[in-house]
């Protein structure tokens, strides 16, 4: 579990979080949402540690990040996996080696073992073996992401992370990235925090969902509460996604 504790975030007088208190907890999908400049990018990079925070602290399952030496934070840092917006192979590796890196970081893995583990979750997020051999140019931008899924979680972290894992993808393949997730969440009891403005994915996976208006948390629930809630920020939030995918939807059948 992640819990957060009256986090604040200033940039020299520009304060963009001021005050946010929230938990995540393991084996549950948690998405973050907000307008732009609401603060959930700032948010996200303070619990990935890219980003000190200005006050408040992180508890990763009681340990706090406040005061953290760098050797605790090395070893959280082990027990993380990230999904980065455009994927972000590494584009002179293969597939395999792009999922063995984190093993080659951080574990002491016998080769016959690392191929092993990376051949499970491979298998896992339903890449096919002649694929193994190929460049992140070579393959679509859906398995790019599937690619980048097996590569976070291929050592078995507790901690998931992911930033916009839709971005740039069709409405199908979107669903099946959001799927992936979420099995792979239940399935290895990981806690795991999406950024994300896809109201597609909030409606699928949503089992917590924090919004930010204003670098504060202005509500809180789940994908079933979102729809019934009569806060106005969010239900204009919802309102207007919708009411802009209605208009791709439309566009997109008169092409």
């Amino acid at each position: 579990m992640i819990e957060v504790k009256d986090l604040k975030k200033r940039f020299g007088d520009k304060e963009v979080l001021k005050g946010i208190s929230t938990t995540f907890e393991k084996g549950k999908t948690s998405l973050i949402i907000g307008s732009s400049g609401a603060g959930k990018t700032v948010f996200f990079k303070c619990l990935l540690g890219l980003f000190e925070p200005t006050e408040g602290e992180i508890v990763y399952e009681e340990v706090s990040t406040k005061d953290m030496s760098s050797k605790k934070r090395h070893d959280i840092r082990k027990q993380v996996g990230t999904v980065f917006q455009y994927s972000a192979l590494f584009d002179f590796m293969t597939v395999e080696q792009n999922v063995r890196f984190p093993l080659e970081m951080y574990t002491k893995l016998s080769m016959d073992e690392m191929n092993e583990r990376v051949q499970m979750i491979l298998e896992k997020v339903n890449i096919e073996e002649d694929a193994l051999t190929k460049m992140p140019s070579e393959i679509s931008g859906g398995m790019q992401k599937r690619v980048a899924i097996a590569r976070a979680v291929v050592n078995k972290p507790k901690y998931l992370f992911c930033d916009e894992p839709n971005s740039g993808l069709d409405p199908k393949t979107a669903t099946v990235i959001d799927n992936l997730i979420q099995k792979l969440t239940k399935e290895f009891d990981i806690t795991t925090v999406i950024n994300s403005h896809d109201m597609n994915s909030v409606l699928e996976i949503g089992e917590k969902i924090l919004f930010l208006k204003d670098g504060l948390k202005a509500w809180e629930g789940t994908k079933e509460e979102i729809l019934d809630t009569d806060n106005e920020a969010v239900s204009e939030f919802v309102y207007n996604s919708n009411l802009m995918k209605r208009v791709r939807e439309v566009l997109q059948k008169g092409t």
